[in-house]
């Protein structure tokens, strides 16, 4: 028998997967006419929706973004390409469940789209209702069908921070070093947002139109190095 009491065992991380087959989900539509993958590299907000970073496989990357354009609220950036792959930037105005799940609380940790079918894998932290998000979800995305959630000791690290510090000084300006560290640091990648771009902006002294250029060239920069070799051809070296 354990000798911890039972109000002070750590409470346990809910991880919570589920399936959609909806059109509507560019991810969804796009690796189902194209017969391709696609995976979420990273989202963040924007003054006008999320930006969603995605890794396409197995497709013509100018297919894929003609295909995405498709979509009325969305804005599709090809941002690197390869032979059968890409880099893209999904500007999604409208609603995703993915951000949605991150709204409720959840740590999105996987959203891949395959032959018609998505899969969204989220981490509820142990301070947050698990029984309650997944109800509010599943009522507001009655498409969205919960597949699997079961109960985890801690939650996934997200990156090796002295690989990540790397990075950042390799790849990113001084400058845009800057503007994503008072970005960060301000809550702007809270959801919800604890500020505006134009927080950010007046903090650091420049214009909106400034802290956009810079933010979005220093998230471009750094998921264009995290992501380079994901977008090769198998088989290169």
């Amino acid at each position: 028998m354990s000798d911890t009491p039972e109000r002070e065992r750590p409470r346990s991380v809910c991880e919570v997967e589920f399936s959609v087959q909806d059109s509507r989900y560019p991810f969804v539509r796009v690796s189902e006419d194209e017969q391709c993958l696609l995976k979420l590299a990273e989202m963040f907000p924007r003054p006008d929706g999320h930006a969603e970073f995605f890794t396409v496989t197995d497709a013509d990357p100018i297919r894929v973004a003609a295909r995405a354009s498709e979509h009325e609220s969305l804005d599709v950036t090809l941002l690197r390409e390869g032979e059968r792959s890409g880099f893209f930037e999904f500007l999604v105005s409208d609603r995703c469940p993915a951000v949605k799940l991150a709204e409720l609380g959840a740590l999105t940790r996987s959203v891949i789209g395959k032959d018609g079918t998505g899969r969204i894998v989220a981490e509820i932290p142990p301070q947050r209702d698990a029984s309650a998000i997944i109800e509010v979800f599943s009522d507001e995305y009655p498409d969205a069908d919960l597949v699997t959630k079961r109960e985890k000791e801690a939650l996934d690290p997200r990156f090796p921070q002295s690989a990540f510090r790397q990075l950042l000084h390799r790849h990113l300006t001084e400058r845009q070093r800057e503007v994503l560290q008072t970005a960060f640091e301000m809550g702007y990648y809270e959801w919800p947002r604890e500020c505006t771009g134009s927080d950010v902006a007046v903090e650091l002294g420049i214009t909106s139109a400034t802290f956009s250029e810079h933010i979005k060239a220093a998230e471009r920069n750094l998921f264009g190095a995290l992501f380079n070799r994901q977008l090769r051809e198998p088989g290169d070296v």
